[in-house]
Parts: structure tokens; sequence; C-alpha cells
């Protein structure tokens, strides 16, 4: 928004300045008859006109994108600083013609008075200061519209400094060397205006800032967890920098970590140019690095189930994949084998070999029951065969927390903690619990879920 007023301020100052100076010139011209004043009248009121349309367009192109304007309007500043362009050339050829006839001619129209070299200091002290104006807020908003009505106050400067050395000249009798200087000019004149007009063009066929894409590459490169760049486009539009890119990451990285890369992404690239609109997409590849049990598990995750326990063993080169799935537990076993069929259809299209794969098929359980206590008596019950089924097992020690609690289909619901020696291993600890879970079961008929949590003895 502050960059906005700025915009427009400089813009509309510029408008009041070249009125003034179109009128001032104009007033001399007629009163001295000098028709080189008269014709700087005339560029100034060009770009009295030049200046209109910045700051219109300056005013347009911070407008927010639209339903129809999906980039925004920045694009208006390109096609301003595209007509300046030509205003420019047609004054330069202007000049360039009035000069040639004067030479040809061999007579001058400047009548050397006080007030006409005023004039012109004059036009040339406002063209300085509105030109280096315009400069300044041009290359800090990156307005291309500025800059080419700064390019317009340049001119103008050389212009009237070319109307100062006729009059000068002139009254030593060199009445050629107004020519001379004003076809010089004209020439410098195209000279920028062909540079400016080469960038705007640039612009609104979207070419890409040199060094731009190149930087931006490098910058998103230095992310971890991109692997390639696969494609990028990058679409300057006024001070704004819209870019699009397509990255490959690691298929078997999380959503959140996908979308935390494509974060780091953004906020890097935009430490280095503020106003960049940035669109990732993302394409999930596979490492040579990754582990059978990595590739199952993602393999799975694409069809919407949680693979675990993945195990795998070589044989008579011959791959063996066992592992479980946890299916959803409404499903019947039809609709559940034909689900993990097609898993398994797409692990051996990604193994491409000889595979032979056994799924564990566990019910995915999803359901929220109304739970009741138990009578003092068959608690007391209860909990003593639990304690009494664990004293079975020797591994497991201090069972406590033991939660019993009946559903609304007079099952026991059961939680329980226990715990092990600090050393032993992680594996045994899962069999042994499993190994308490069978015998609760077996004990206890009405048992519909036990929950055991497993424990150091230090906790």
């Amino acid at each position: 928004m502050e960059q906005s007023q700025k915009k427009q301020r400089v813009a509309l100052s510029s408008v009041a300045a070249s009125l003034l100076l179109t009128s001032m010139k104009l007033v001399v011209g007629i009163l001295t008859g000098s028709i080189g004043i008269i014709s700087e009248a005339a560029h100034s009121a060009l770009d009295f006109g030049a200046a209109a349309l910045t700051w219109y367009a300056v005013r347009i192109s911070d407008k927010p994108a639209d339903r129809k304007h999906h980039y925004g309007h920045a694009k208006v500043e390109s096609v301003s600083a595209l007509v300046e362009t030509g205003l420019l050339i047609i004054t330069s050829v202007w000049i360039v013609y009035a000069a040639v006839k004067r030479m040809i001619s061999g007579t001058t129209e400047i009548e050397v008075t006080w007030y006409a070299i005023a004039i012109m200091v004059i036009s040339i002290v406002v063209d300085f200061s509105r030109s280096r104006a315009l400069k300044k807020v041009a290359k800090e908003t990156n307005s291309q519209a500025l800059e080419a009505d700064a390019l317009h106050f340049s001119s103008d400067i050389l212009s009237s400094a070319v109307v100062l050395a006729g009059l000068g000249l002139v009254s030593f009798g060199f009445a050629w060397a107004d020519a001379v200087a004003g076809i010089a000019v004209a020439l410098l004149v195209v000279w920028a205006a062909f540079r400016l007009g080469t960038k705007t063009v640039d612009v609104l066929i979207d070419a890409a800032p040199e060094g731009l894409a190149e930087r931006i590459e490098e910058l998103t490169m230095m992310v971890g967890g991109v692997i390639a760049i696969d494609k990028m486009r990058v679409k300057p539009t006024g001070p704004q920098v819209f870019v699009e890119m397509s990255i490959s990451v690691n298929r078997t990285l999380s959503v959140e970590k996908v979308q935390a890369i494509c974060s780091q992404i953004e906020e890097k690239v935009r430490q280095e140019f503020t106003l960049a609109d940035i669109t990732i997409n993302t394409k999930p590849i596979a490492l040579n690095s990754e582990t059978i049990a990595e590739r199952v598990h993602v393999i799975g995750l694409n069809h919407n189930l949680h693979a675990h326990n993945i195990s795998s063993n070589l044989a008579d080169k011959k791959k063996h994949i066992t592992f479980d799935v946890e299916i959803d537990q409404q499903l019947t076993i039809k609709q559940a084998h034909d689900t993990v069929t097609a898993l398994e259809e797409e692990l051996r299209r990604e193994f491409d070999g000889d595979l032979d794969i056994c799924i564990h098929l566990d019910p995915l359980r999803n359901e929220e029951h109304s739970t009741t206590s138990l009578l003092p008596l068959e608690e007391e019950l209860v909990r003593d065969m639990i304690v009494k089924a664990s004293e079975s097992i020797v591994k497991i020690h201090d069972v406590h927390d033991i939660q019993i609690r009946k559903t609304d289909k007079e099952k026991l619901f059961i939680t329980l903690h226990c715990a092990f020696n600090d050393d032993v291993l992680l594996e045994e600890v899962h069999s042994l619990t499993s190994q308490l879970e069978g015998a609760l079961y077996r004990c206890l008929p009405d048992a519909g879920r036990v929950i055991i949590h497993a424990e150091p003895l230090c906790v």
C-alpha cells in the first residue's frame, strides 16, 4: 500500500510539472516568436500526456487480482511504457526533421532574449528534479511506467540544453550548431527509447529476466528434501514475479513433510524476491536407497492401507514378504480379500520379479462404545484372573492400573500396564504381551478387547 501511494504521488507531481513547463514554454515561445521554444512547448505537451498516462497506469496497476485478471493489473504499466516509448521515438523523428529542415534552409528562428534563456534554465532544473525522483521510485517499486516517464524528462533535459546551446551559438553566428545538436539529442533519445522498449516487450511476452530463473533454482536446491527441479516457469509482471515449479521429492515422505519443504522454498525465494508469488507442484519418486519395508509401506498408503510388521527374506532367488494390514472391520472377508489382492498386484509390479506375499488381515476398529462399571464382586474376580494369568509368564512384572469396563454388547474392555526389565528387547516384549493377551482371551470368554501397555521397571 505504501509503495502504491508513493508511485501515485510521484506520477501526479510529474503531471503537474509537465503542465507547468508546457504553459511557460508556450507563452515564451509566442512572445519571442521562437519556433525552437514553441517546439519545446510541443515536446513538453507530449510529456504532459505521457505523464498523465503514467499516473493512470500506476493507479490501475496496483489493483489486486480479480476473477478476470488472475495475475493482477501490473502489465498496464508495461503497456503505458510501450506507448511512451513510441511517443519518444515520434518526438525524436520530429526533432530530426526540424533540424534537417533548418540546416537546409540555413535560417534560425531562435530569438535570443533573457526570458527565453530563463525558461530553458528553469525547464532543465525541473526536468532534472522530476527525472531523478521518478528514477528513484521506479527502481524501488520496479515500475516500468515510472521508468519510461523518467526517460521522457531526461530527454527534455537534453533537448532544452540543445535550445540553450542554440541560443548561445546563434548569438555568435553559428546557426548550424543548433540543428546538429538537435540531431545528436534525437539519436540519443531513440537509443534510450529502444532499450526501454525492448525491456517492456520482454515483460509483455513473459520473458524471464536474465539470471532470475537460475537464482530461484539455486535457492530451491538449497532446501533439504528437494531431489530435482523438473520444470520451472518465471513470469515477471511489474514488481511481482510469478513462479511455477515442479519438484521431485522422496515418495516415502509424509504429506506434512512435503508441505514443509514447499514452505521452506517459498520462504527462501521471498527473502530475495519479496513480491514473489510461488506455486509448487511435487512429484514423488522412488529412490534406489529405499528398503523393502519402505516400499511396501508407501504402496500400502497409496491403497489407503497401513502396512506394518513387515518382514522379508530371500530364498532361492525368490523374495518372501509378509506383513499385516489393517482393514475396516465392517467389510466382508470377500471385500477385504479383494482389497489386499489389488495391493498384492501392485507390489508384484513394484518388485518386478518372482515374489511370494503373505498378508495378515487385522480388523481396523473405529468404534465408540458406551461402557459401564462391573459389580464389585465381578470386577474383583476378573482382576484376580488377570493377575493370575500374568504370573504364569515369567518376565512380566508389576501388573497395575487395571481398568475393566463392560460395553453395551456385554463385552469386557480391559486395559492394563505391566513392566519388564530394562534390557529386554522390544521384540520379546511384544511376544510376551501377545501371550498374555491370548491367555486373558482364553480365561475370560466375555473379553472383547484387551489392551496392554508395556513399560520398563524403572518408570
